[in-house]
């Protein structure tokens, strides 16, 4: 993993911040569509953006997903 771009999304996804799912996740298991919204627990120092889901679900969003602030 690249240090900049964790970096990044440490000074983007702040704790605390709502996001919204823009695409839903490339995972056939996940509860998570496109549109969902939640609020930034933390961001790990591989990058995953752990997020509080409206619905219930704490899973992390990956490089891969797409995240949006609102």
């Amino acid at each position: 993993m690249n240090c900049d771009v964790v970096l990044a999304r440490k000074r983007i996804f702040v704790p605390g911040s709502w996001v919204r799912l823009t695409e839903r996740m490339n995972d056939p298991y996940t509860p998570l569509e496109k549109g969902l919204t939640g609020t930034v627990r933390y961001v790990d120092d591989i990058g995953t953006v752990h997020i509080n889901w409206e619905n219930g679900s704490p899973l992390g969003a990956v490089l891969e997903d797409k995240i949006e602030l609102i």
